[in-house]
């Protein structure tokens, strides 16, 4: 009886799947499937063949789910895809879309996973940004010049995947997406790392290699779940390097400096609005010796942490005052350096690929 509706239960599993791949098909007619299997089909596979359109037809196939429409010739994805309520998967990998491919209500649709790579896109369409479930999204293998700051209104995204395009910056709004695990951004042009990328706490892999990167920020260093973080292929510096970047301090912020560090109380009652904000901005300095602040003119220093023993990672360090650094020697390591090193746990990172 068991073997009976486990071969039932197959058959039905076959019935759900229709697959039209490798045909040369330069047309799909939609009117060759009878009513009944289009009703019943949850995948549809028209990938590997000479699809130049899609016919609006597709939405015939009212409980479809997983639709790969991969490796054809395709320019535009047509209007009837947006009454594929359950669509949950869209596979449109190396075809010739572009940003002025997709309907103006794609952002309608439920998917969650969706992949774009090897096509032709410059921008990342806006709709996209508005597929709210969407926890999957590659569009690597494009001409993307940079990343939409609706990138943040994917808060369910889990995998982004932009690899292999023109991207320069990456920003800072993709610190908004609470569950992102892994950032693929290998293969671009970006020259740096925004330190709001601490705050994606979720973020397991992030793939940063053959940019133009010489450092990372220090905060990179409270992504406590980072499992894999890939830099090879960048112009890394390879020795101790001190940049030595410092603005004097303007009056108000030597003024904010003194109620800060000698801890001055002070209230909305006290002074303006602007002034209280401007105050409670303050950066406490990481040298562990020092009980200074700073707000807009600090030192600027690329520091090399120790990773699992074997690897030294150059983050960029702000330091009050060049008083908190210390001269170049034999073993330059300032204070602050120590004790950041000695603080990061030797397992933090399972990979650390720069070679």
């Amino acid at each position: 009886m068991e073997s009976q509706e486990g071969a039932a239960a197959a058959v039905a599993t076959r019935d759900c799947v229709l697959d039209f791949s490798r045909l040369s098909l330069n047309t799909f007619n939609v009117n060759n499937v009878s009513e009944d299997r289009r009703r019943d089909t949850r995948q549809l596979f028209l990938n590997y063949n000479r699809l130049s359109s899609l016919p609006s037809s597709v939405s015939l196939f009212c409980n479809l789910e997983f639709l790969d429409i991969s490796n054809n010739g395709l320019t535009a994805i047509c209007e009837g895809i947006t009454r594929l309520t359950k669509l949950k998967t869209l596979l449109a990998k190396n075809n010739r879309l572009d940003e002025f491919s997709l309907p103006k209500e794609f952002g309608s649709l439920q998917l969650e996973v969706l992949n774009f790579s090897g096509n032709r896109f410059q921008e990342i369409p806006l709709q996209c940004t508005k597929l709210l479930r969407l926890q999957s999204l590659s569009i690597g293998g494009n001409r993307l010049k940079s990343i939409p700051a609706e990138i943040e209104y994917l808060t369910s995204l889990e995998m982004l995947y932009l690899g292999g395009n023109l991207i320069s910056d990456i920003p800072p709004e993709l610190a908004h997406l609470p569950y992102l695990t892994y950032l693929v951004l290998c293969d671009n042009r970006i020259q740096s790392v925004p330190p709001q990328l601490a705050r994606l706490h979720s973020l397991r892999s992030l793939s940063l290699h053959n940019n133009l990167l010489t450092y990372l920020p220090r905060e990179i260093l409270s992504l406590v779940h980072m499992q894999e973080l890939s830099l090879r292929g960048n112009p890394l510096v390879v020795r101790f390097v001190k940049e030595m970047i410092y603005d004097p301090p303007s009056l108000l912020e030597l003024a904010g400096r003194t109620i800060k560090s000698r801890n001055i109380p002070y209230s909305p009652y006290d002074m303006p609005s602007n002034l209280v904000r401007y105050l409670d901005l303050a950066s406490k300095c990481p040298n562990p010796k020092c009980a200074g602040v700073y707000f807009d003119s600090c030192v600027r220093q690329i520091k090399f942490v120790d990773f699992c023993g074997k690897y030294r990672l150059p983050l960029m360090h702000y330091l009050c005052s060049p008083e908190c650094t210390s001269p170049c020697s034999s073993n330059p390591q300032s204070d602050a350096e120590s004790e950041e090193e000695n603080s990061v746990p030797a397992d933090r990172l399972q990979r650390v690929l720069l070679g």
